[in-house]
C-alpha cells in the first residue's frame, strides 16, 4: 500500500490515525512538529499527507504551501484533517492545495475511503 506521514500535534490523534492507516497495511511516519514537517517530509518522499490543519507555531495550511511550493514535493498528494469542518473551511484547504479533506471525529471507513480516492 502506500507510504504515509502523517502530521498532527495531538499525541493521540497521530495514535489514532496510525493505528487506521496500519490496519489498511499502509507504512506510516508520525511527525508532531509542523515546524520539521515540510523538511522531513522532502527528505522521505512519501506517497501521501495526512496533515491537521489546527497546530501551533506552524498550521497546516502553512505546511501544506510550503509544500506546495517546493517542486521536490509538489507533486505529493495532501490530505488535510480538521476538526474546523465548515464548507468555507474545506473551500480553503482544496484552494491551498489539498488533494482532500477528512473532518473530525472521523471514522477508519472515512479516512480508508478518502485515501483510496486520492490515491487511485
Amino acid at each position: 500500500m502506500a507510504r504515509i506521514v502523517i502530521v498532527d500535534d495531538s499525541v493521540a490523534d497521530l495514535k489514532m490515525m496510525t493505528s487506521i492507516l496500519e490496519a489498511g497495511h499502509h507504512s506510516v511516519t508520525a511527525l508532531n512538529n509542523p515546524q520539521e514537517a515540510a523538511e522531513r517530509i522532502t527528505a522521505q518522499q512519501p506517497q501521501l499527507v495526512m496533515l491537521d490543519v489546527v497546530m501551533p507555531v506552524k498550521n497546516g495550511y502553512d505546511v501544506l504551501r510550503q509544500l506546495k511550493r517546493n517542486p521536490a514535493t509538489q507533486g505529493i498528494p495532501v490530505i488535510l484533517v480538521s476538526s474546523k469542518g465548515t464548507e468555507t473551511d474545506v473551500r480553503w484547504g482544496l484552494r491551498q492545495g489539498a488533494s482532500a479533506y477528512v473532518t473530525k471525529p472521523y471514522t477508519a471507513e472515512d479516512v480508508l475511503t478518502t485515501i483510496a480516492q486520492v490515491t487511485g
